[in-house]
């Protein structure tokens, strides 16, 4: 029986290997989008460079999501709808290369919690099996 927090090593099913991948590097670009975003990109004045703290929250599910923690894929598909509401937020109001970058946000969250969604049912679903 599968504890609700169990690690696996290497996931059976090719399916939790997909929205594990899929999960992983949603959050990577994730990162790397936020940084990119308030340091480079579209920096909203000469202080937002602390505005790039913002993905600081995102760096803590990486090591739980590749040890395929079902605890970590739960509480980031909860932890993505503050990302998501921002991306919605800033583009509708910002102007020219924010409103695309925000625009992206969205995807990604849309994506993340999609993937965090099925890997979690698909794992539920296969321990009911069995």
């Amino acid at each position: 029986m599968l504890s609700s927090d169990a690690a696996s090593p290497a996931p059976a099913n090719p399916a939790v290997a997909i929205t594990r991948a899929v999960a992983v590097g949603c959050v990577l670009a994730l990162i790397v989008l936020g940084l990119a975003w308030e340091l480079w990109l579209a920096p909203v004045r000469s202080g937002g460079s602390w505005l790039a703290l913002k993905v600081l929250p995102l760096c803590f599910p990486i090591a739980g999501l590749l040890r395929n923690r079902m605890y970590t894929y739960r509480w980031v598909s909860l932890l993505v709808w503050l990302y998501f509401t921002e991306g919605v937020v800033r583009a509708a109001s910002d102007r020219g290369p924010g409103r695309w970058l925000a625009a992206a946000e969205v995807i990604l969250c849309l994506l993340l919690f999609a993937a965090c969604v099925m890997h979690v049912r698909t794992r539920l679903g296969k321990a009911a099996a069995s």
